[in-house]
């Protein structure tokens, strides 16, 4: 696995110490959906002097740069996770806010068939279900 400076130089980007503790943070996996809150507290939590308008600029810079990707679920503040490359789904619990990632073949297959269908080619897709515990 290639090293956060590897990451950063390849991305295009300064090594900077507010970058590397960004990424480490999301490279760390504790949660795969953070909010640029989320990444603040835990920098501030590990005594790290990285302001929220310092995380607010990386991650736009790490989105830009391809590092990471964005997402807005329709229950508040924008989340991010790694690029790892490869697609996946999400599921958004409506009552706890948690966030799960899937992959259905069969889902994959019926949403090229369905664009098939209607004359165009599928070139990518956002899939979010949002879902509630069965009661």
């Amino acid at each position: 696995m290639p090293s956060e400076d590897t990451e950063l130089k390849k991305a295009g980007l300064r090594v900077t110490l507010p970058r590397l503790k960004i990424l480490q943070i999301l490279e760390a996996g504790i949660e795969d959906h953070l909010s640029a809150e989320d990444i603040y507290q835990q920098l501030r939590d590990s005594g790290d002097d990285v302001g929220i308008a310092t995380v607010y600029r990386v991650l736009t810079q790490f989105e830009a740069a391809g590092i990471i990707i964005r997402h807005n679920f329709a229950n508040g503040a924008a989340v991010y996770e790694l690029d790892r490359g490869g697609h996946h789904d999400h599921m958004v619990c409506t009552d706890s806010g948690a966030v799960t990632e899937f992959h259905s073949d069969e889902i994959e297959q019926l949403q090229e068939q369905i664009a098939a269908d209607h004359g165009y080619q599928l070139v990518g897709h956002n899939l979010v279900l949002y879902v509630k515990p069965l009661k």
